[in-house]
């Protein structure tokens, strides 16, 4: 479950939110129509900018049998607080053919082109 914190260093500065990384492993991601879309697995992060790029998201199968993963652009989904889930804007035909891969076959995500097709796709910039 995402855990939410509330940070205000100074009284000159807006409070920043926060999320606990270790927190988003199985949080759920729901379409606005408020369709289980599936749950991030792993969040894969930059190490020169510290920023994370992707949230890898767990889509079908049965405990971990036949499921499919993306890598989503983190810019594509958003936190739901209230529910305290993630966002994003897709419906469950179209992330059936997004690029995917397996948990024994993963993408090289530092390649240019891989990333460029992955953002295409989701309409991220990159």
């Amino acid at each position: 479950m995402t855990q939410i914190i509330q940070s205000d260093l100074t009284t000159s500065q807006p409070a920043s939110r926060l999320l606990s990384a270790s927190t988003l492993a199985a949080d759920d991601v729901y379409n606005p129509k408020g369709e289980k879309l599936g749950s991030i697995k792993e969040l894969m992060l930059n190490i020169n900018s510290g920023k994370v790029c992707y949230a890898v998201l767990s889509f079908g199968g049965f405990l971990s049998l036949g499921e499919k993963l993306f890598a989503v652009p983190w810019s594509a989904l958003t936190v739901d607080t209230d529910n305290q889930r993630f966002v994003m804007d897709t419906d469950e035909e179209r992330l059936k053919t997004a690029p995917g891969f397996d948990a024994d076959n993963w993408p090289n995500m530092a390649d240019a082109t891989w990333e460029k097709n992955v953002n295409t796709y989701y309409g991220t910039t990159f």
